[in-house]
């Protein structure tokens, strides 16, 4: 069973952390698997797998009437809840085309009072909540970048609120380097309420076109499938299965999806899967979408 670390340091309250019951009284888990270590931060959870010092999950609740423009600082910290060698830190991207890709969007947690807004910008900026990304990827619109903005974007123009999940799809021959394995796919889900019900919209992005050429190279002197579930190739279980409807993504309206499973974008790609997930002991409909 997965470990929760609930406290900073000693005699300091942990900070709430996911919301399961966020978005409805239905119990929405966030993805998790045994061996995993839980890190609650401020509207936001992290799952460290710290054999490969990163997270293979994260579950964020954004409030899109309460969202806030907060200074991004760029203070990159060890979380002191868990062990340095448990935790991929600077020495892994110093010197390198690896960014530091947030898992948990910077401005995806920050809202509320601006007491906890500032405290969840700061909350992100921890070794655990971030994943090596190479640059074509992170900073791309029509990749990981572009997917944050969506989601983020939605929820503030509909004051929507969502649950998103976000993490690293490990797998064993992933290649090494600087002692770490890294990622070549991310998965990303964002969840919401509809219609009383709970629907979602999830994708996968692959780096592994841009990868090879960052790890291959010295160091600088200065300075997404439907035939398959994103529970099946993370190794994470929400606790939630999908039905055969479809969405457009977080939107109040249904409808088929009619963009392509997967696309080639400079050189990364992303596949895209859109469903509907209720709760266990709710059966599908076949008849509406």
């Amino acid at each position: 069973m997965p470990v929760t670390i609930d406290r900073f340091t000693e005699g300091v309250t942990s900070p709430a952390g996911y919301d399961a019951t966020f978005l409805s009284t239905t119990d929405l888990g966030a993805p998790t698997r045994p061996g995993l270590v839980v890190l609650p931060y401020t509207h936001f959870t992290v799952a460290i797998d710290p054999v490969r010092r990163l997270a293979a999950s994260t579950a964020v609740n954004i409030d899109g009437s309460q969202l806030r423009e907060v200074e991004r600082g760029d203070d990159w910290r060890l979380d002191p809840r868990l062990p340095a060698a448990q935790q991929a830190g600077p020495e892994l991207y110093a010197s390198n085309d690896l960014d530091r890709g947030h898992l948990v969007r910077r401005r995806d947690p920050v809202w509320g009072t601006a007491a906890v807004a500032e405290r969840a910008n700061v909350d992100t900026f921890h070794y655990t909540v971030c994943a090596p990304q190479t640059a074509t990827l992170n900073q791309s619109k029509t990749l990981w970048l572009g997917l944050e903005d969506y989601v983020l974007e939605h929820a503030r123009q509909y004051g929507q609120r969502l649950s998103v999940f976000s993490g690293c799809i490990f797998v064993d021959d992933d290649p090494v380097y600087r002692g770490v394995a890294i990622p070549c796919r991310f998965f990303k889900i964002a969840s919401w309420a509809q219609d009383s019900e709970l629907a979602a919209t999830g994708y996968i992005l692959d780096q592994t076109p841009s990868l090879g050429p960052v790890l291959e190279r010295p160091a600088r002197r200065h300075r997404y499938s439907p035939t398959r579930s994103i529970q099946n190739v993370s190794g994470t279980d929400r606790g939630h299965r999908d039905s055969n409807r479809t969405v457009d993504g977080p939107t109040r309206r249904r409808g088929p999806v009619h963009t392509p499973a997967r696309r080639t974008v400079g050189a990364a790609t992303v596949d895209r899967t859109d469903c509907l997930h209720r709760h266990p002991f709710v059966a599908p409909d076949p008849n509406v979408g």
